[in-house]
């Protein structure tokens, strides 16, 4: 496919651009770009983060080595060697980094300069969580985060502000509407649909995939927002984790900070909540929470959509309710009080991929157990409720009594597995004390976890 986007500034027009070249090693081999580094090249170090715009106008720190070359299309990127101003003045956080001594051995410090960029164009304050996907070496993050802090007390330099005009040729694998992908996937079903290629780019990094048939969904604009009204949040499939993030947040909060450690900054503004539901992964930190906020999915083929309850699209492990040709366009949540909790239990705690993650929707009235909607990850071969543990809970007064029933219950719910993260053992242990928590947390008992600042 053909290709055109800006390049720190400068327009870019690539002919025949193979789907599975990385834009790591494009940057690198074809166009010297040698700041950009690879370190772990699986979007874990950060020290390929380059700088990409939105079409809302705003940066967003990503990972080169898992974004595919193609999603360059009708984009602007900025590299390291962008960062300063053509007149060679240095970024604000360029020189911060020089005067407060951040860059040690310098092999994340390129990653570090440009994830600091973003951030700083947006005029971000929260720099420990910004700077969570960069990973130092030389474990020197105090001076890097005193850098940043001071650098966002200057100015955007007026290079990073401007908009550049740029017209892209229209690309049938790069459709720009949902109607467009609609009828491209109907003709074409067994392509692979690439987000975020927060997954798909392991596929080509680390499996060394060879994709025949591709349509990239970055410039679908129609899928990305965010709808509240009266009865319902509904979510267009290509929105970012990021985006979702803020936007849900004001109504659940402990679902906010679930994506807060769903993956780095540079993995959220590239992820895509239809890409984490449509992989199906047991693991994926998205659907338990959706599933205990009783979510419906919205799914089209062609000019034919249909609408299920999220937790019947997971029939079994690698297996979705899905036909070929078929996508996610949406995923709704009624509107409804915030009784949302949600726990993820894993070894590290920023964006690191959950043992078990447990999500608790219940409802109380005067003191007895009206409702309940529990759902795990990690638990089972797909996101799955709790059954039996709600059965147990509903109807029965709202106390420790009935919570160690329902722990019991659990049992007939899952038979977990052991694997590299966790045994069966200590996930049906750990899960059955999150019921636990949820519980000694709505009587207002502290519980003691580790305290982390967003």
């Amino acid at each position: 496919m053909d290709i055109t986007f800006l390049l720190n500034g400068e327009t870019v027009e690539l002919r025949d651009v193979a789907p599975t070249n990385t834009v790591l090693d494009w940057l690198r081999e074809q166009r010297g770009l040698t700041g950009t580094k690879e370190g772990c090249n699986e979007g874990d170090c950060g020290a390929c983060t380059v700088m990409a715009r939105a079409p809302s106008g705003t940066w967003a720190a990503q990972n080169a080595c898992i974004m595919l070359l193609p999603h360059l299309h009708g984009r602007e990127i900025r590299t390291v060697e962008g960062v300063a101003a053509p007149d060679g003045t240095l970024h604000p956080v360029q020189q911060a980094m020089i005067t407060h001594h951040g860059s040690q051995c310098g092999f994340c410090t390129p990653g570090f300069i440009t994830s600091m960029a973003a951030a700083h164009a947006n005029g971000a304050t929260d720099h420990n969580d910004k700077l969570a996907g960069n990973l130092c070496r030389c474990t020197g993050y105090a001076p890097i985060a005193r850098a940043a802090e001071a650098a966002a007390q200057e100015p955007v330099p007026a290079h990073i502000t401007a908009r550049s005009s740029l017209a892209p040729t229209p690309q049938p694998a790069i459709p720009e509407s949902a109607d467009a992908l609609a009828a491209w996937y109907a003709a074409h079903p067994q392509a692979t649909l690439i987000a975020g290629a927060t997954d798909v780019g392991l596929w080509v990094t680390k499996k060394l995939a060879d994709l025949e048939e591709v349509a990239f969904l970055h410039r679908v604009s129609d899928l990305d927002y965010v709808t509240v009204t009266e009865d319902e949040i509904r979510i267009g499939a290509t929105t970012p984790i990021a985006t979702l993030r803020r936007a849900i947040a004001p109504h659940h909060p402990s679902l906010a900070e679930l994506f807060r450690r769903y993956g780095s900054e540079q993995v959220r503004t590239a992820a895509t909540i239809g890409g984490n539901i449509a992989n199906g992964s047991p693991i994926g930190d998205s659907p338990p929470a959706l599933i205990a906020l009783n979510a419906t999915l919205h799914l089209r083929h062609g000019d034919t959509r249909r609408s299920l309850p999220l937790e019947e699209f997971f029939v079994d492990y690698g297996k979705q309710d899905r036909a070929p040709g078929e996508f996610v366009e949406a995923v709704s949540l009624p509107r409804q009080p915030d009784t949302l909790r949600c726990y993820k239990l894993s070894k590290r705690f920023d964006q690191d991929i959950s043992a078990v993650c447990g999500c608790f929707a219940i409802t109380v009235t005067d003191g007895t157990v009206t409702q309940a909607r529990i759902a795990f990850g990690g638990m089972a071969a797909t996101p799955k409720r709790a059954a039996a543990t709600e059965a147990a809970l509903i109807g029965s007064a709202w106390g420790e009594a009935t919570i160690t029933q329902a722990q019991t219950a659990m049992t007939a719910d899952y038979t977990p597995l052991s694997d590299m993260r966790a045994s069966a053992d200590y996930r049906m242990k750990t899960a059955q004390n999150m019921l636990h928590r949820y519980w000694l947390e709505s009587t207002g008992t502290a519980t003691s976890v580790l305290e982390v600042q967003p």
